[in-house]
């Protein structure tokens, strides 16, 4: 699963949720396609300020993944990473540019309430960390 959101002034602005369209051979290679899926909606957002005159900084973006934020960071070809399909690499190129910076976050990831089944004290706690609001019709 891919899931990530983007927030603006404390409120989530954009936010994706879904099955990742390519197959990945480690928890690694799935976060950091899913690292490079997030930076370019960060881009996309970044263009939209710029045209608007507004200054645009560095986004950061957290990741959960130790070794998926090395491979962004360190654009070595390793023989773990040679089998990556070129367009995630993405990621590299906007580091390198400092349109992004990648950090790591431990158990505090609020992504994981759109790509994981928590239970309900973890959801509770992302929940209103998000600000989300659920309503149910009877």
């Amino acid at each position: 699963m891919t899931g990530y959101h983007l927030k603006l002034a404390n409120g989530i602005i954009s936010w994706q949720s879904r099955a990742q369209k390519t197959i990945a051979l480690s928890a690694t290679e799935a976060e950091y396609m899913a690292l490079s899926d997030c930076s370019r909606q960060v881009v996309w957002i970044q263009n939209i300020f710029t045209e608007l005159g507004l200054p645009v900084k560095p986004t950061q973006i957290c990741a959960d993944n130790e070794g998926g934020i090395f491979i962004a960071s360190n654009p070595v070809q390793e023989r773990h990473t040679k089998h990556i399909d070129v367009r995630f690499h993405y990621v590299r190129d906007l580091i390198e540019q400092k349109r992004i910076d990648v950090v790591w976050v431990t158990d505090k990831n609020s992504a994981d309430i759109f790509t994981k089944n928590l239970g309900y004290i973890k959801f509770e706690k992302f929940r209103s960390m998000l600000g989300l609001e659920f309503y149910s019709s009877k």
